[in-house]
């Protein structure tokens, strides 16, 4: 193998990451955000097509809304976890509730980070970048 095979922060191709938020608006704002940074974004409105669309196309990252209507970002993160396939994917929990408890319940659920909304978007990007290991 070539340089840097062997070494993911080497890895030429931009991160994916799969954004989960049911606000229409905020979903489109943060993806074109993120494409500016140069990542891949992909989108979903839903727990359900959440998990859908992560097993089908295994982004490197998911962020998560904690506010989702049916299954919310609890309950899609504790799926997320117990699949195989979806498991190693690390999710940071994105809410508009910055209490403890909150906090507490998104690493209870398999949540490696936390951030709160409005987003900070160099805050986020540090915490994505921190997650990602580049």
């Amino acid at each position: 193998p070539g340089p840097g095979v062997d070494n993911p922060s080497m890895d030429p191709r931009p991160p994916t990451l799969l954004i989960v938020e049911d606000n229409e608006m905020n979903l489109e704002a943060l993806s074109r955000l993120l494409m500016r940074r140069g990542f891949q974004v992909l989108g979903a409105g839903s727990g359900e097509e959440a998990l859908r669309t992560a097993a089908g196309s295994h982004p490197d990252l998911i962020l998560m809304d904690i506010g989702l209507p049916g299954i919310d970002g609890y309950e899609t993160t504790r799926r997320l976890k117990a699949d195989p396939a979806t498991a190693a994917i690390p999710v940071i929990a994105l809410t508009a509730h910055a209490l403890v408890s909150d906090r507490e319940r998104a690493f209870a659920a398999g949540c490696v980070e936390f951030d709160t909304k409005p987003i900070d978007l160099a805050r986020l990007t540090a915490k994505i970048s921190g997650c990602l290991g580049r």
